[in-house]
C-alpha cells in the first residue's frame, strides 16, 4: 500500500519535543500573574498554542497543572544548590557566595513566574504543601551550613532569621517590575545578602526600646466605627481564611451586624479590599510626608521611616501579606490605583536612600527598597508578628543594613 505524500507546500505538524516544558513555563507565568483562581485550562492552552483537549492529555485537572508548576519552581531552587551536598567546602565564604549566586540566577530566570511559589503556594494541598516546605527547608539548610561555620555563635533561630532574610531579598525581584541590567541586579542582591549574613543580630538581653506602645486613638463615632470595624475584620478574615473563603456573612458576624448592613458602606468584598488598601496607602504616604518634613537630614529621615514602617507592620500585620496574596481580586481599575500609590511611596523612600547611599543609582535603590519591603513580610511571618521590642529591633536592624548599609543604634526610651 503506497503512502500518500503531503501536497507540495503543506507543512507536516509535529508535536514540539519541548511541549511539556512549554506548558510548564506558560502555566507558571499564568498562575503567577493571575493567581490560581484567575486561570483556566483554556487560557493556559491558548498561551501554549494548543487546544484545551490537548492540554488535558497532559494534565487531568487545573490543580495537577498548578501543583507541578509550583513544585517545579521549588525544585529548581533545590537543584541549583545541590552542589553544596556533594563535597566538603574549604572556604565557607566562597561556599556561601556560590549558593547566593545560584539562587540569584534561578530567581532571575523565573522572574515572571517566581511569585507563584511565594504567594500562590498556599493553595497546595496536604502532601503537596509538605513537599514545598521540604524543598525550601533543604535550601535553608544548605545556606545555614557555611553560615554556621562562619558564625558559630549564632543560635538556630538566628540562623533561620538570616537565611530567610537572604531568600526574601533574592525573591523580592518577583514582586515588582523595576528595571536594572541583570549584571547589576546580581551584584546588588549579592551585596545585600552578604551584608545581611554578617549582621549582628540583637538578642533579648540587648537594650531596646521598652516604652509602652502609643496610646490608642480616641474611638470614632458610631457610624465611622462600623466602617472601620468592617475594614479591620475583613482584612483579618482575608488573612486567616483567604479572600475567596470569606463570605459577607463571616464579615458581618465578626462585626456584629446583619450581612445586609455591609452594603450601606460597600458594594461588595472587592470594594472592602480596595478601601482597606487605599486607607493604608494614604496613611503611609502621610507618615512619609510628615517624617521627611520633621527630619531635614536624609539619614535621620530614612531611619525614622524605617522605624515607622516596622511599627506599622506589627500593628497591622495582615495588610502587606493580603496585598500580595489577594490584590488580584480587586477590579483592574483598583489594582492600577494601588500600584500607582505603591509606586509613589517607593519613590519617596528611594529619594532618601539615594541621598544616603550616593554610590547607588535610583534604579539600584529601587530594588533595595523592594527588598526591604519583602523582608518586612517574610520576617514578620517568621516572628508570627509577635509585637515585642526584641522582634521590632531585629527587623529594624535588618532594614537598616539593607537601606542604610549599616545599622544605627536607637536611643532607648525609659519605661513608663
Amino acid at each position: 500500500m503506497s503512502r500518500t505524500r503531503p501536497a507540495s507546500g503543506d507543512a507536516v505538524r509535529r508535536r514540539p519535543k519541548d511541549r511539556k516544558a512549554q506548558i510548564a513555563r506558560a502555566s507558571a507565568e499564568a498562575f503567577s500573574s493571575l493567581g490560581f483562581h484567575g486561570v483556566s485550562m483554556e487560557a493556559i492552552a491558548s498561551r501554549v498554542g494548543i487546544s484545551a483537549a490537548a492540554l488535558y492529555r497532559h494534565y487531568a485537572s487545573k490543580y495537577d497543572l498548578f501543583r507541578d508548576a509550583v513544585l517545579n519552581l521549588g525544585q529548581q531552587l533545590v537543584d541549583c544548590t545541590a552542589f553544596a551536598d556533594d563535597t566538603e567546602f574549604e572556604d565557607p565564604h566562597e561556599e556561601l557566595d556560590r549558593l547566593v549566586s545560584a539562587l540569584i540566577d534561578t530567581a532571575l530566570a523565573n522572574r515572571e513566574s517566581g511569585g507563584l511559589y511565594r504567594w500562590e503556594g498556599r493553595f497546595l494541598r496536604g502532601d503537596d504543601q509538605a513537599s514545598l516546605i521540604a524543598q525550601m527547608r533543604t535550601v535553608h539548610h544548605r545556606l545555614q551550613r557555611p553560615l554556621r561555620a562562619l558564625r558559630p555563635e549564632l543560635v538556630s533561630e538566628q540562623r533561620w532569621t538570616l537565611s530567610i532574610a537572604v531568600i526574601s531579598v533574592i525573591g523580592s525581584i518577583v514582586d515588582h517590575r523595576a528595571k536594572l541590567p541583570a549584571v547589576q541586579v546580581r551584584a546588588l542582591l549579592a551585596d545585600l545578602s552578604a551584608a545581611l549574613m554578617a549582621t549582628e543580630l540583637p538578642s533579648s538581653s540587648d537594650e531596646v526600646d521598652t516604652a509602652d506602645d502609643p496610646a490608642a486613638p480616641q474611638p470614632p463615632s458610631t457610624e465611622s466605627s462600623k466602617y472601620e470595624a468592617l475594614l479591620t475584620e475583613s482584612m483579618r478574615l482575608f488573612n486567616h481564611k483567604g479572600y475567596r473563603d470569606t463570605g459577607m456573612e463571616d464579615i458581618a458576624a465578626a462585626v456584629g451586624m446583619p450581612a445586609s448592613g455591609i452594603y450601606r458602606y460597600f458594594a461588595g468584598k472587592s470594594d472592602i479590599l480596595a478601601a482597606a488598601f487605599r486607607r493604608a496607602a494614604d496613611r503611609l504616604s502621610e507618615d512619609l510626608t510628615a517624617l521627611t518634613a520633621a527630619h531635614p537630614d536624609s539619614e535621620d529621615a530614612l531611619t525614622a521611616v524605617i522605624d515607622a514602617y516596622v511599627a506599622r507592620s506589627f500593628a497591622q500585620p495582615e495588610l502587606d501579606y493580603v496585598y500580595y496574596t489577594e490584590r488580584l481580586n480587586m477590579s483592574p481599575t483598583d489594582q492600577k490605583i494601588l500600584r500607582n500609590m505603591q509606586r509613589s511611596t517607593v519613590e519617596s523612600i528611594v529619594d532618601l536612600v539615594v541621598d544616603v547611599r550616593p554610590e547607588w543609582t535610583p534604579a539600584q535603590a529601587r530594588f533595595a527598597v523592594h527588598a526591604a519591603m519583602s523582608l518586612v513580610i517574610d520576617l514578620g511571618r517568621l516572628m508570627q508578628y509577635s509585637n515585642t521590642p526584641q522582634n521590632r529591633a531585629m527587623l529594624t536592624r535588618l532594614l537598616d543594613v539593607t537601606l542604610l548599609g549599616r545599622y544605627r543604634l536607637r536611643a532607648a526610651l525609659p519605661a513608663k
